[in-house]
C-alpha cells in the first residue's frame, strides 16, 4: 500500500465516521424531543456507518498483520480520531435509548 492509498482509506473512514456523528447528533436531538422511535431509527443508520468505517479500518489492520507496510498518513490519524468520537457518541446514545426501553 502506498501513501496515497492510505490517505484515501483515511478519507473513507472520515466520511463514514462523520456521517455517523451527524446522524447520532440528530438522534440525540430527537431523543431530547421525546421522539424515541425516530431517534432509534436514526441511531440504527449511524451504527451502519460506524460498521462501514470499522470495516475499512479492519482491512488495513489485516494487511499490516500480514506484513504489508502501511505508510503513516495524517489523514488516517484524523479518520481514527473521528471514528473514536463517533463510537463514544454511539455508546452514549445506546445508553439513553436503553434507559427508555427503545
Amino acid at each position: 500500500m502506498d501513501r496515497e492509498e492510505a490517505q484515501m482509506l483515511g478519507f473513507e473512514i472520515v466520511a463514514y465516521a462523520g456521517e455517523a456523528t451527524s446522524k447520532l447528533m440528530k438522534a440525540l436531538q430527537l431523543f431530547l424531543e421525546e421522539n424515541y422511535d425516530e431517534s432509534r431509527s436514526i441511531y440504527n443508520e449511524a451504527v451502519e456507518c460506524i460498521v462501514s468505517a470499522h470495516n475499512v479500518q479492519t482491512s488495513m489492520l489485516q494487511k499490516e498483520a500480514m506484513g504489508e507496510e502501511i505508510p503513516y498518513s495524517f489523514t488516517m490519524g484524523h479518520g481514527q480520531d473521528h471514528l473514536m468520537s463517533s463510537v463514544l457518541l454511539r455508546e452514549v446514545m445506546d445508553t439513553l435509548l436503553k434507559s427508555k426501553n427503545v
